[in-house]
C-alpha cells in the first residue's frame, strides 16, 4: 500500500509500506494492505510503520488523522 504522512513541516514519509499501526481515538489498530476504507482520529504515541524490506520506522504522533481510501492509499495527517 502507499503511505503519505503530513505534518506542519511537510511530507515526513512517502513510499511502499506493509503495515502501519497507531493509537486511535477507539484503540490501537494495524492498518494492512487493502484494509476497508477507514477515517479516524489519532492519539498521542509512536506510530510503526512496517517498511517492505523487512525493516520499520517510527514516528511520534501527538494528533492527527489517518484516512484509508479504497485504492490501497493510507494518508496521515500528524501534528
Amino acid at each position: 500500500m502507499e503511505l503519505l504522512v503530513y505534518s506542519l513541516k511537510g511530507i515526513e514519509f512517502e513510499g511502499k509500506i506493509l503495515s502501519f499501526n497507531v493509537k486511535t481515538r477507539s484503540g490501537e489498530i494495524t492498518i494492512l494492505n487493502h484494509h476497508r476504507p477507514l477515517v479516524t482520529l489519532l492519539e498521542k504515541g509512536e506510530a510503526k510503520i512496517g517498511l517492505e524490506n523487512g525493516a520499520s520506522k517510527k514516528l511520534e504522533i501527538n494528533s492527527g488523522f489517518l484516512e484509508m481510501d479504497d485504492k490501497n492509499n493510507l494518508s496521515v495527517l500528524m501534528d
